[in-house]
């Protein structure tokens, strides 16, 4: 995956708010930075039709009456996606291909998966006030033309944002792989590529937190032993580092600590947090007591 840019963008869309009711699957091939082929699968889900999703989506039942199952789509795409690398925006579509391979005992898919919404958030900042990394938003800031919760328009943006990351962090696709990478086969589900990154205390979060994405380092005296603040941490989504980078989103500061800050010297993480902050980067200082209320 080292050689500039072959992946498969994925997109689904569900019936209903059972993740496992996919009607609809999206796939785009990129090949050499440029969409090569495009290929939309009607499923007919065995669910009801809520009529919330439809009004989404515009797909009824009607449409896919006498559609292959995923029982029977599963097989198929599992062969053309035998090995790739497949981008998608959030943790949704990943995990709605792995719930429906649990309800049809079908089996998962062998292939690496690759998040455009978190390479976004690693990227950009700008977008981090109100949190407005979704698809649409970005596809506006970008000029990316689409037509939204169509699933092979949605692949096609979300393959588009992730060239764009790729071209502007400077990042590889094999570096992204290593970086935000989930890695699935026929007998297990996504599970993150790199569970531990190196370091004392850093590891990944939980993929369904509510902070999921957000990169934390901790530094100062805290009221937690350091190891239990970064356990609370990651199992709310954060990915723990043990140094501060112009991938940390947010800084938590020892509330004794960020009192007596002035006339005294600060931490080299929390200098380091601020140096970044005076060059644009989106990083949060905020004291523990505030943290943990935010996470309680």
């Amino acid at each position: 995956m080292s050689n500039v840019t072959d992946f498969i963008a994925l997109d689904v869309e569900t019936a209903n708010a059972d993740f496992a009711s996919i009607c609809s699957i999206g796939l785009v091939h990129f090949r050499a930075g440029e969409v090569f082929k495009s290929l939309t699968i009607l499923v007919d889900p065995e669910e009801e039709f809520d009529p919330i999703n439809i009004g989404i989506h515009g797909i009824r039942p009607e449409d896919v009456a006498g559609k292959p199952t995923m029982a029977r789509v599963f097989p198929v795409i599992g062969a053309a996606l035998q090995d790739s690398a497949i981008v998608h925006h959030s943790p949704f579509d990943r995990t709605a291909l792995a719930r429906a391979a649990g309800k049809y005992g079908t089996g998962g898919l062998p292939c690496i998966w690759l998040d455009s919404l978190q390479a976004a958030r690693r990227t950009w900042g700008g977008f981090q006030a109100n949190g407005r990394y979704g698809l649409a938003n970005l596809a506006r800031a970008f000029d990316i033309k689409f037509q939204h919760h169509d699933a092979a328009e949605d692949a096609r943006a979300a393959g588009l944002i992730f060239l764009k990351a790729i071209a502007d962090s400077g990042l590889s696709l094999q570096q992204w792989a290593d970086e935000i990478g989930y890695e699935s086969t026929v007998a297990t589900p996504p599970r993150a590529t790199k569970r531990q990154y190196p370091g004392k205390y850093s590891q990944c979060g939980s993929p369904g937190g509510p902070l999921f994405g957000e990169a934390i380092v901790f530094t100062g005296s805290l009221q937690l032993a350091r190891a239990e603040a970064a356990a609370r941490a990651a199992s709310v989504g954060c990915d723990l580092f043990d140094s501060v980078s112009k991938k940390t989103t947010i800084l938590v500061v020892g509330d004794q600590d960020l009192r007596l800050t002035r006339g005294q010297e600060k931490s080299s993480k929390h200098r380091k947090a601020e140096d970044l902050i005076s060059k644009g980067y989106p990083i949060k200082i905020v004291k523990e007591s505030d943290f943990l209320a935010m996470i309680s």
